[in-house]
């Protein structure tokens, strides 16, 4: 758990220092507390969803929260610190046309991103293919976020151009323990369409959390003007995650057993979770010369993934297995002399 007090971080003025963020996924959970901490921090925050509703009352929770917050406030930290904005940008990671449009979308309305956070995901679903034929957690929780970051990756770059005096722009992917469920042999190819499905569906969970460090590990290679890291928020205990299993006839109350034996002794909170996102997103500390493609634990310290996921080869891989299969797919991906 960690114990990193996110009171420490530098707050901004929005009014003359306007920093950009966008995070997938914000509107509940880990997100909800990692965005609330950058809006107390005075970042402006788009919240990437697919539920305009959701995402709107999310809104205007994290204002009331945060208005709370600051009324606690003494006269020296209201003088220095400074709420952001918030805003709703739709997307859903199940279509990848819908990531192109995000991305088109919010480049017409901004020219700079200082922080891009790649929270949302799905775990434990039965097997199912999107409309874009990849497996429902790989796009979620891999191939989406690859997509909407390599897109982003020019307005990105132009950041640290544009604000050559400010930290680099970060891209944050939020892992899982879970990615240590990835087996031996690492192939995205491999659909593991097989039952029962209460022990495969935690395999293609792996694999597509797996993808995700390496993808971070890759893009740190390639891009040096942004710092790229992985960050496992630690067992988090909320039950809409396992909401699909918990809600099976027999096999839901054996779950949920096990659900809240292991979260009372491992688990964190949403909150808890988000400190350590939070600390990987803000920590002025962080350097792209000693930080850039590592992983970060619950406790917001440099911890080591599991052997596939830290494999630089295996990382190529992916890398070129993704760009293979969205070009196959008509969507190119640009080399960084694109830019």
């Amino acid at each position: 758990m960690s114990t990193f007090d996110t009171n420490a971080l530098p707050f901004l003025n929005p009014r003359t220092e306007r920093r950009v963020a966008l995070i997938t996924g914000g509107n509940s959970g880990v997100g909800f507390y990692t965005v609330l901490h950058l809006y107390l921090h005075g970042y402006i925050i788009y919240i990437a969803g697919r539920s305009r509703s959701q995402c709107l009352k999310s809104i205007k929770e994290l204002k009331k929260k945060a208005k709370e917050i600051i009324q606690e406030y003494d006269v020296d930290a209201s003088s220095i610190r400074h709420l952001g904005d918030l805003f709703f940008l739709e997307v859903d990671l199940s279509s990848l046309s819908s990531v192109i449009r995000a991305v088109e979308y919010f480049k017409s309305i901004e020219d700079h991103l200082h922080l891009l956070i790649n929270n949302a995901g799905a775990m434990a679903l039965p097997f199912a293919l999107t409309k874009d034929n990849f497996e429902i957690q790989l796009q979620t929780n891999y191939v989406s976020p690859f997509l909407l970051t390599t897109k982003l990756l020019p307005i990105l770059e132009k950041t640290t151009d544009k604000f050559p005096t400010s930290p680099p722009p970060r891209v944050i992917y939020v892992s899982s323990i879970g990615h240590q469920f990835a087996i031996r042999y690492f192939r995205l190819s491999q659909a593991f369409n097989y039952k029962p499905n209460f022990i495969f569906t935690w395999l293609r969970y792996g694999m597509a959390k797996t993808a995700g460090i390496h993808f971070m590990k890759m893009l740190a290679l390639r891009n040096p003007k942004v710092l790229s890291m992985t960050v496992h928020p630690g067992f988090v205990m909320n039950a809409n995650i396992f909401a699909y299993w918990t809600r099976l006839p027999i096999v839901g109350i054996l779950f949920w057993c096990v659900f809240e034996i292991v979260g009372y002794f491992f688990g964190v909170s949403s909150q808890e979770g988000a400190e350590a996102v939070t600390k990987c997103s803000l920590d002025p500390s962080f350097t792209v010369e000693k930080h850039n493609g590592k992983y970060f634990g619950a406790d917001g310290q440099e911890a080591t993934p599991s052997r596939i996921a830290n494999d630089m080869d295996y990382a190529a891989r992916t890398w070129i297995w993704t760009i293979h299969q969205l070009n196959e797919r008509g969507i190119r991906i640009p080399n960084n002399n694109d830019f």
